[in-house]
C-alpha cells in the first residue's frame, strides 16, 4: 500500500464513533438499506458503517462487468452514482422521517481508472444548513488507491403523505 493509499481494511469495522450494526442506524438510512433502490442494488452497494455525528458514511459496491465500458473499466457514469450514493447516505443520517435530499448538483473527478471488484466509497458532510447541504465523498479500489472524488450539494425537502381516495 502506497503512503497515499486509504486504509479500506477498517471500513465496516467497530471503533469510536461509528456504528456497524444496521439495527443501531437512523431510521430512513436503516430503510433505504434493507431496500436499496434499484440503481444501488445494480452497482451492488452494500453500507457498512455510519458516524452520524460526524456525518460520515462507509460502504462498498461489488461493481461487475455489468458496469463497464468496452474497454474494461467500470463506465464514469456508474462512478459518479457510487460517489452519488455515498454523499446521499451521508446528508441522510440527520435527516428528519419524511425528508429527502435530492442532489442539485454533483461534481466528480476521476483520478484512476476503476475496475471490476470491490469499491469502497467514503460521503462525508462538510456543511449542513436548513435547507441544503454540502458533501464530499470518495472512491478507493480495493488496494486502497483512491480512484475518483466528488462533491454534492443537496435540497432538503419535507414530502407530503398522499391524500387516500
Amino acid at each position: 500500500m502506497s503512503a497515499s493509499a486509504m486504509d479500506v481494511s477498517r471500513f465496516g469495522t467497530e471503533r469510536p464513533g461509528f456504528e456497524t450494526d444496521s439495527e443501531n442506524w437512523p431510521p430512513n438510512v436503516k430503510a433505504a438499506h434493507q431496500k436499496p433502490s434499484p440503481t444501488s442494488a445494480h452497482l451492488g452497494l452494500a453500507l457498512l458503517a455510519v458516524n452520524r455525528d460526524g456525518g460520515i458514511v462507509e460502504m462498498a459496491f461489488n461493481a461487475d462487468d455489468k458496469l463497464c465500458n468496452k474497454w474494461g473499466g467500470i463506465q464514469g457514469g456508474n462512478v459518479a452514482a457510487m460517489l452519488d450514493d455515498a454523499m446521499a447516505f451521508a446528508i441522510g443520517l440527520n435527516l428528519d422521517w419524511g425528508q429527502i435530499s435530492p442532489t442539485l448538483e454533483l461534481k466528480v473527478s476521476m483520478l484512476a481508472p476503476a475496475r471490476p471488484g470491490r469499491l469502497y466509497a467514503v460521503g462525508q458532510v462538510v456543511r449542513r444548513g436548513r435547507s441544503v447541504g454540502f458533501v464530499e465523498g470518495q472512491l478507493y479500489d480495493g488496494a486502497g488507491q483512491l480512484l475518483a472524488t466528488g462533491s454534492s450539494t443537496a435540497n432538503f425537502v419535507t414530502l407530503k403523505k398522499r391524500e387516500k381516495k
